[in-house]
């Protein structure tokens, strides 16, 4: 039987481990068709790889209006002193040079459900056989006070990495030592749920080394959240979390939410009316399914895109298929790692489909990585089918959480995180 560390390592090492079991046949094409990809992230740039490497016989195009796309993950890291920006930038090179992705460095504005047609900034329109949205994620603007997308030059979210990233490090290092910072975490569902707890520990690392007077309180909307226990005994460990001198207080305030923000003065009042003041704010506003989904009609009432799991086609418009963050595939979480296994089972339907074959059955595969210092790693991970009824469900007994909490042990994690982040990456988009 595989164990849980094992398996780890080979999620970490192994990006392509959900089709390690499936044989990429090259299959043919009656007649070239044409697959247009939406979004370069995780979810973008794997389905357009793999759709080539499955297939050279259809054409793809990825549009994406960056020519490199900044990760998220190791983004926390950076706020940490651990990473530099700039080594999170990836750009679509290979992309075209290996696999000859046709791609477009432009934004869509609208698409043409019925005609099968994108229409891009420029006026142009490219028709589509099958259409990838893979758009990510776009903020709810319209749920706190006093706060709006141009506030965030001021009070930064940092949930899109790259400018903001930047912002709320050089706030952390203009703060004088002593000062405290507030994270405000989103309400479920949101991108990355480990990740505002990893942030608020990478933020402790950087603080503890350099401004070691200073306190971080997270406010949360939630009673729980992922990884709790694993975050809170590193917190202990290394950050006194609980003691009168802790570094980290974690606030639970589902029944008393942030609802307004003095962006000028950096406080946020609560739904009682307790004030708390910050010298570096950074609000993680809710989140929903972006822009072009929701105006394309890809969503429902929750501001998420539904889908049927086993090819990530939408329920709302046919050859219309939707990955990553956008997409509605709970219980499997928005993760980079959980994108990057949707676009496989995504680029295996598709191709399946255009040759007028059988869907095969998919397994997905999540793992979240978590550093709380540059030594110390966490991870959840977990494998997920289909049960009868066509329902994504986990597999009982495979995945879990870190279990042994030795410094070892712990040690490891650290680094299955970072040779995890360096062959996803390298899945993804090279």
């Amino acid at each position: 039987m595989l164990s849980r560390r094992n398996f780890i390592k080979l999620a970490g090492s192994s990006a392509g481990l959900l089709i390690a079991s499936c044989e990429i046949k090259q299959l043919k094409t009656s007649a070239s068709a044409h697959v247009v990809i939406i979004g370069g992230g995780f979810g973008g740039a794997t389905v357009a790889k793999y759709i080539r490497k499955l297939d050279k016989t259809i054409q793809v195009t990825l549009i994406e209006p960056n020519t490199h796309y900044t990760s998220c993950p190791g983004s926390n890291w950076v706020l940490g002193g651990l990473k530099k920006v700039t080594s999170l930038n990836f750009n679509y090179k290979s992309l075209s040079s290996h696999y000859d992705v046709n791609l477009i460095y432009n934004k869509v504005t609208s698409i043409n459900t019925n005609k099968r047609i994108v229409t891009l900034l420029d006026r142009q329109k490219i028709r589509y056989d099958k259409l990838i949205v893979s758009p990510g994620i776009d903020f709810r603007w319209d749920t706190i006070e006093g706060h709006n997308e141009s506030t965030t030059n001021i009070i930064p979210h940092a949930w899109k990495a790259g400018v903001q990233t930047t912002l709320l490090a050089n706030q952390l290092k203009a703060m004088d030592d002593g000062g405290t910072v507030v994270i405000c975490t989103p309400p479920n569902p949101y991108k990355c749920p480990p990740g505002p707890y990893e942030r608020a520990s990478m933020i402790a690392h950087y603080l503890k080394n350099h401004k070691p007077k200073s306190k971080i309180l997270i406010l949360d909307p939630k009673s729980h959240f992922s990884k709790q226990n694993l975050f809170i005994e590193g917190w202990k460990k290394h950050y006194g979390f609980g003691d009168n001198n802790s570094m980290i207080e974690w606030l639970s305030i589902p029944d008393n939410p942030v609802i307004k923000i003095d962006v000028k003065n950096k406080i946020v009042e609560t739904d009682f009316g307790d004030k708390y003041k910050a010298d570096v704010l950074n609000y993680i506003p809710a989140q929903k399914a972006a822009h072009i989904a929701e105006e394309s009609g890809l969503c429902d009432q929750s501001g998420w895109c539904p889908v049927t799991h086993n090819s990530s086609e939408s329920t709302l418009h046919s050859d219309i298929h939707i990955i990553g963050d956008a997409s509605k595939y709970s219980p499997l979480p928005k993760s980079a790692f959980a994108a990057n296994s949707e676009a496989k089972v995504c680029a295996f339907a598709i191709v399946n489909i255009l040759n007028e074959q059988e869907i095969i059955s998919p397994t997905w595969i999540n793992t979240c990585y978590s550093l709380i210092t540059k030594s110390h790693g966490i991870s959840v991970a977990m494998v997920y089918k289909l049960n009868k009824n066509g329902k994504l469900n986990k597999v009982e007994g495979a995945g879990g959480v870190t279990q042994n909490t030795d410094d070892k042990s712990l040690s490891l994690e650290a680094n299955y995180s970072r040779q995890w982040f360096k062959n996803i990456t390298k899945d993804s988009f090279s």
